[in-house]
């Protein structure tokens, strides 16, 4: 339907980028994407596979990414002392990036939604289940954890390769470093398009690449501390899928997380990482319609 803009989007009146996929009228599916990631990480193909299968579709750039409201003026974050405790760098939460969730939907008239989240877009997503129970039909953690650090672990021998990001104003070091990372992280089970990655890579450049987001988002997550308990106290029909392949979170972080919310299904998928491979695109498509329309 091509790209919107909605402004003055929940408590904090940012605006936000959105693409919108499939019958208006179909029952409507939000997906929120990970860490630093713009909404064209949910490649076209597979919206437009889950709005076959009836789905209402819409991905959206979270704040501090893309096309929506950036926030240059924050305290510069420090992931390594939000690891240590000292949280002073967080200039908000995961409960704000839930707020704006629910706030997109508002604009588009959705007074309930299912949400499907992707790595901290699954945090996300789970906090929304949290605090705002009335407006999920459904919840979809894909690649995700608990926010307790003792699950869902990264392994860090295989991102050493990816190397730290380049400075400010360099797109095609950026370009060659969003390559190595999807690398590092790819799905061994299937083909890895290096060519797809750099093309995505160079359009998240063009359409507003902030090199503060990801640390941003990754000070937020840290901030927002675990979830496990408040996650027993859901009575959402959930669904949680993890590869076994994943290096960012392994298969312990779905694990916990499927274990810790009552009655959820957890599908694992052998030789998928912290991807989303155009081989699987069918299969993942196919297990979100079929919760999401049951």
């Amino acid at each position: 339907m091509g790209e919107e803009l909605a402004v003055n989007v929940g408590p904090a009146g940012i605006e936000i980028a959105y693409e919108r996929f499939g019958d208006p009228q179909a029952p409507p599916v939000l997906l929120l994407m990970g860490g630093g990631a713009q909404m064209i990480n949910w490649p076209e193909g597979f919206c437009a596979d889950l709005a076959g299968r009836g789905l209402h579709v819409v991905r959206f750039d979270q704040r501090d990414t893309g096309r929506s409201t950036h926030f240059p003026d924050a305290p510069v974050p420090d992931p390594q002392a939000a690891m240590a405790g000292d949280l002073s760098s967080a200039a908000y939460t995961l409960s704000d990036m839930a707020a704006d969730a629910v706030g997109l939907l508002d604009v588009l008239g959705f007074g309930t939604a299912h949400f499907v989240g992707a790595s901290m877009g699954g945090m996300i997503a789970q906090t929304i289940a949290i605090e705002h129970p009335g407006r999920v039909r459904s919840l979809t953690s894909m690649m995700s954890s608990t926010g307790d650090w003792n699950v869902g672990k990264t392994d860090l021998g295989a991102l050493a390769e990816v190397g730290p990001p380049p400075a400010a104003g360099d797109r095609q070091g950026f370009i060659a470093w969003q390559v190595r990372a999807s690398r590092a992280v790819r799905s061994p089970g299937f083909e890895f398009d290096e060519a797809a990655a750099a093309e995505r890579a160079a359009r998240q450049y063009d359409r507003g690449h902030d090199h503060l987001s990801m640390m941003r988002h990754s000070v937020a997550a840290l901030a927002s501390g675990d979830r496990t308990e408040r996650l027993r106290s859901l009575r959402v029909p959930t669904l949680v899928i993890h590869g076994t392949d994943d290096v960012m979170f392994d298969l312990s972080g779905g694990q916990a997380t499927a274990a810790a919310i009552p009655g959820a299904k957890l599908v694992v998928i052998d030789g998928m990482g912290h991807s989303l491979p155009r081989e699987l695109w069918p299969v993942l498509a196919t297990h979100i319609a079929e919760f999401v329309l049951r």
